[in-house]
């Protein structure tokens, strides 16, 4: 397996918490966010190898670099991203103006480059949107035209605009991708070159401690060995080969944002006393505003664990795997930092309390490394060609697995995760014979109920299996979130699946009986308990 043993990881996410005691206070980062200020003294110390070197943990040991692994990068995301969002994304530009490199780079490049950024502790950018193009990396229209002499070619010349590029006016290097006569291809630009330039920073909702500005580039010439690979028309693919990385580290900031904002709730509840008791102890606050959304976000994490898992392993792509755990980690994030301003009251919609900022900063996870459309479309089209391939069988087995882990483990939820795949292989099945997927819409939803299906599913899985170090709560806890979770799942996946089949004009009339929706409504027996359960054992470990 790839990655940190444990006691290096352990020191790195101490010497980060600590660091931020000591640096990043809750005033600092507040006069950071009400000032739209970049701290370049901050990524300058989180650089330096003598402090933090943070950097290394993204780059090989060949190349002088930590190597640490996903999930060494999930759980150094999620707590940067707990501390303040925006400092965390001038850490991920760098990752993400490396990844080219890494993936596509010549042996001597990676050497070169790689080596490069670990000892000069480079900040890195990384240039692909573009103002029409959006996500869509194919419909880009920077050009890089090729130089030659003798008959081979020994440069290019760039033109050409890029948009919201993070960390655009600080870098000292960028990775940009440009359209070349073979195709979308990755270069490496400095800083100073000649006709490359940046805009003003982006004057932003949230993130506002990151830098965002456009790129301008008017006859930038490069050398035809800043071209990533030596090839050209190679952009594309690695761009797709990182994003199982990428996502997954845009979903740990998600997770890491929404648990921040939820345990400030948590934490206020037990201090706000309303009709002569604490909020914490009155189900009207807690079963609406706290325990769904440490569901969601513990079953998001659970599925980002799974998924680093295997990216060590050796595998490789997990696109659709990583498009789930960042659709799902960034929603619940965004729910739970929505909630906790709710949870707070008037105090919540005051700068002067976190959660109002937290709120504005996880908004972006939503958008940026694909926005949470693009993911329920990724999502979507790649299960609904496994269900198709499959000829229908693939959650219906999956949902047959949790039968025995239901079985063994009955506490864990995971009969109320097989009714969500049970549901879920019906619903994709009458799309398919009444062909409804010719609806984007309908589309777009099933990759929504993918999501929670499948986190779901997973959840189940590994609550006892797999149990996560990443956060204080014993396994009954967890338990008790992934019966939750679970059934939320499945009422999900039958109702919204129910609403949308009929409204693009499924066929069966009988639909409803065929997705079990009365085991689904049973399946609800002993929420509350759980819910109480919950609330209760969430404010033992969150104590203010």
């Amino acid at each position: 397996m790839a990655g940190l043993d444990n006691e290096t990881r352990d020191m790195i996410l101490d010497t980060i918490k600590k660091y931020a005691t000591r640096k990043l206070t809750p005033d600092y980062l507040l006069e950071l966010d009400h000032n739209d200020e970049f701290p370049h003294d901050v990524l300058q110390e989180l650089y330096d190898p003598m402090q933090l070197g943070l950097h290394l943990l993204f780059i090989p040991e060949e190349y002088d670099g930590l190597g640490g692994g996903a999930y060494d990068i999930y759980r150094v995301s999620e707590l940067m991203a707990a501390i303040d969002l925006g400092v965390a994304t001038g850490v991920l530009a760098t990752f993400l103006g490396t990844d080219p490199i890494s993936v596509g780079g010549t042996p001597a490049q990676k050497e070169y480059w790689m080596g490069r950024v670990a000892e000069e502790a480079l900040l890195m950018a990384y240039g692909a949107t573009e103002p029409q193009a959006g996500s869509d990396l194919a419909a880009m229209t920077t050009k890089a035209d090729p130089l030659q002499e003798n008959g081979a070619v020994t440069g290019y010349k760039i033109n050409g605009q890029k948009q919201w590029i993070s960390n655009g006016g600080v870098a000292d290097l960028y990775t940009i991708l440009a359209l070349a006569p073979g195709g979308p291809s990755w270069f490496v630009v400095d800083r100073e070159t000649d006709g490359f330039s940046y805009g003003k920073p982006e004057d932003k909702h949230g993130i506002r401690a990151s830098n965002t500005a456009a790129l301008f580039l008017e006859d930038v010439y490069v050398p035809a060995d800043r071209l990533i690979g030596l090839e050209e028309g190679k952009g594309l693919a690695q761009a797709q080969a990182v994003f199982g990385y990428t996502r997954l580290m845009v979903g740990a900031f998600g997770l890491g944002a929404g648990w921040e904002a939820l345990r400030r709730a948590i934490r206020y509840s037990q201090e706000r006393i309303q009709a002569g008791a604490p909020l914490s102890q009155k189900q009207g606050y807690t079963h609406k505003l706290i325990v769904p959304n440490a569901a969601r976000l513990e079953a998001a994490r659970t599925y980002i664990e799974w998924v680093a898992e295997r990216l060590d392993s050796g595998e490789e792509g997990l696109q659709t795997e990583g498009a789930v755990a960042k659709y799902l980690a960034t929603e619940a994030g965004n729910k739970a930092a929505e909630d906790a301003i709710q949870a707070l009251g008037g105090y919540g919609y005051t700068k002067e309390y976190m959660v109002e900022k937290i709120k504005r900063d996880v908004r972006i996870t939503t958008i940026y490394e694909g926005t949470s459309e693009i993911m329920e479309w990724t999502i979507a089209r790649d299960r609904w060609q496994l269900h198709l391939k499959s000829r229908g069988d693939y959650y219906q087995e999956w949902a047959a697995r949790l039968d025995a882990v239901h079985a063994a483990e009955p506490e864990n939820g995971a009969n109320f995760a097989a009714l969500a795949l049970r549901a879920l292989a019906v619903i994709l099945e009458r799309c398919r014979l009444d062909r409804l997927t010719r609806n984007q819409h309908v589309l777009f939803r099933l990759g929504e109920l993918v999501a929670y299906a499948e986190t779901a599913a997973l959840f189940a899985e590994r609550v006892v299996q797999k149990p996560t170090a990443a956060i204080p709560l014993d396994v009954p806890t967890r338990q008790a979130l992934s019966r939750i979770h679970g059934r939320e799942a499945a009422l999900k996946v039958a109702t919204d699946g129910l609403r949308w089949t009929i409204g693009a004009g499924q066929s069966d009339p009988d639909l409803a009986h065929s997705l079990n929706l009365p085991a689904i409504y049973q399946a609800q027996t002993g929420l509350i308990a759980d819910m109480d359960f919950a609330a209760e054992k969430l404010n033992e470990t969150f104590k203010g």
